[in-house]
């Protein structure tokens, strides 16, 4: 039996596929030598690599190649999730240029004062599978309230609450109580400000919101707020 082979690529098209600038630009990076792959310079941009596995140097800093980006953020407070952000910062701005190029967006959003796990991709599927109503992928909030929660508040929530400008019900599909102002609350639906509507649905009010989890993903615990990894590398 025949060993499959592996995939392939130009170092050129390595560059540009992961973000480093136009081809152009690619070409240039590697004429000035700033492209080093096991410890040596790589001079010529049409020499094939095998991409399995594959982690390279562009101006000393390693790369891993990723055929698609898939991100976790830890957000902080005051950014928006947008690509042309108006009143704050734009998340974007947290990750390198690389990823930026590439064109990795949010999947789903945050609002710009609440923090926590915040999902990037460039892979437009995923994004889709991720987000569609139909899918129900939890997400795992901790809100902190102004006034006193209590298991009625919970159980309210769970059971289900109408908001202003919807008659049909909303329901977090599980909500704990971890102290006299903190709830923990999984959702599966992402409507706008669901969690600080939902809150408030329950004569509460929500001063602080962070996202735990989502879907398989949760936040690594030591990933300091503004910076990143890669989802395969998690843990």
């Amino acid at each position: 039996m025949s060993t499959p082979r592996r995939a392939t690529r130009r170092w050129g098209d390595v560059l540009f596929q992961q973000g480093f600038g136009t081809r152009h630009e690619c070409l240039g990076l590697i004429a000035a030598g700033q492209l080093r792959h096991a410890g040596a310079v790589v001079d010529d941009p049409a020499a094939e690599v095998a991409t399995e596995g594959l982690v390279f140097e562009v101006s000393g800093t390693p790369w891993p190649w990723r055929e698609q980006a898939l991100i976790l953020l830890h957000k902080p407070a005051g950014y928006e999730c947008s690509r042309k952000p108006r009143d704050h910062p734009g998340v974007m701005s947290l990750l390198p240029a690389p990823l930026q190029r590439r064109g990795v967006q949010p999947i789903g959003r945050l609002d710009a004062d609440t923090t926590g796990l915040l999902m990037l991709t460039d892979d437009g599927a995923l994004i889709h599978r991720l987000t569609h109503p139909k899918r129900h992928v939890a997400k795992v909030y901790i809100a902190t309230t102004r006034h006193t929660v209590n298991a009625d508040a919970a159980a309210a929530l769970c059971a289900g609450v109408v908001l202003h400008d919807d008659p049909a019900p909303v329901r977090a599909t599980a909500c704990e109580v971890l102290d006299a102002h903190t709830l923990r609350l999984t959702l599966t639906d992402g409507r706008y400000h669901q969690v600080k509507r939902m809150v408030a649905a329950v004569a509460n009010r929500c001063e602080t919101l962070h996202r735990e989890s989502f879907g398989p993903w949760v936040l690594p615990a030591d990933l300091p707020p503004g910076h990143w990894r890669w989802a395969d590398e998690a843990g």
